[in-house]
């Protein structure tokens, strides 16, 4: 006689990455259960905010089909609508381009994924922390267990079945950022160089305010704290800081494999971060979707689990591999003086520099 589980699948993460596995697997019929620590979802803030238009998705990850269904951010959460990024050297001398992109309020961005999952069938629980994951049973640190056909890690870069799991390392970039009241602005700014080292730093402008922060590999800050490349970087703004916030990102892109057995991982679990940007928000989406819709396809069909994998490849690929090769270069040029990169950044390089922020090929015959 079959094993009876309590759900068909539970995803341990209720952020973008874990509402969007929740809401397409419900969609599809499936019994849906999301655990997560916190209340409300997506607090605290822990990231810069920015995300791409629709459109401008579509011109970053062409593979990727049916981007309106995916990304629905509703005018509430969209604090303001950037027409321009600037790519700024050591220098302070900005090179200008074209970029449609959303700065968040990231709270109300969460809480909506929440509520289209719930509308989609999918149950929450949260304040709920696990504590591991035995077999097909998910145990809280209150002593609770839940079990369910399948389970998914959607708890970021040391998710319980990542960490207990899985043995892949990941590059982990730790970041720092506020949110300062203040104008400044439309246009959204990457900084690089000796201010972030291996890193980057950003100001992305909000309808009021500002998202501003950096992250540094550890390995490049020559026993530099990160408490003070970010303050030094932050002093440059001028405003009273409304909030500070902290995080990891993984930056070397996504693992090898992203299920075992009945196991499945999903975005910051899984790194799918872009190295190259650190995107995170949106292509974290686009994976939960792949793995929702592959769930469901394998509870009524029997589908292979691994066709999530597959499907990743197809989609997102070719982006993740130009995004990872970009990083290891600028990893490389990032070691050099300043005075260099305000050399390497001009009117020259300025189309190859893009094509390395953005994922593609960054020399159009490589």
């Amino acid at each position: 006689m079959s094993q009876q589980f309590e759900r068909d699948v539970i995803i341990i993460g209720g952020g973008p990455a874990g509402s969007t596995v929740a809401r397409y697997a419900a969609q599809g019929g499936a019994d849906v259960l999301v655990i997560d620590g916190r209340d409300p979802i997506g607090t605290p803030l822990q990231c810069g905010e920015l995300v791409p238009t629709n459109d401008e998705m579509r011109r970053l990850c062409p593979d990727v089909p049916d981007m309106d269904d995916l990304f629905r951010t509703p005018e509430k959460a969209i604090s303001r609508e950037s027409k321009k990024m600037h790519i700024v050297p050591p220098s302070g001398k900005p090179l200008i381009y074209d970029f449609d992109g959303y700065v968040l309020n990231r709270v109300a961005h969460d809480e909506f994924l929440v509520d289209i999952a719930k509308e989609a069938g999918a149950d929450y629980l949260v304040k709920s922390r696990v504590k591991k994951v035995e077999e097909n049973r998910v145990v809280l640190r209150n002593g609770d267990t839940y079990s369910a056909k399948i389970i998914v890690d959607a708890g970021g870069h040391n998710g319980p079945v990542r960490r207990d799991y899985w043995t892949e390392k990941s590059t982990q970039i730790p970041v720092q950022f506020v949110l300062m009241d203040g104008d400044f602005g439309e246009a959204v700014e990457l900084h690089f160089g000796s201010m972030a080292p291996g890193g980057y730093a950003w100001m992305f402008p909000k309808n009021t305010g500002a998202n501003i922060g950096l992250g540094i590999q550890r390995s490049f800050s020559k026993g530099v704290t990160l408490n003070k490349y970010t303050n030094e970087f932050i002093s440059k703004y001028d405003g009273d800081i409304t909030f500070s916030g902290a995080g990891v990102l993984p930056m070397s892109g996504t693992i090898k494999k992203f299920v075992k057995g009945n196991y499945m991982l999903v975005g910051d679990s899984a790194g799918m971060v872009l190295p190259s940007n650190g995107a995170g928000i949106t292509i974290a989406m686009v994976g939960g979707r792949i793995a929702g819709q592959v769930i469901c396809e394998h509870l009524k069909e029997g589908v292979p689990l691994e066709e999530y994998e597959k499907r990743w490849k197809k989609q997102m690929g070719k982006v993740m591999k130009n995004s990872k090769r970009s990083f290891k270069i600028g990893s490389l040029l990032f070691r050099m003086p300043d005075w260099i990169l305000n050399m390497l950044f001009n009117r020259l390089t300025k189309g190859i520099i893009w094509r390395a922020v953005t994922c593609r090929k960054m020399l159009w015959i490589v």
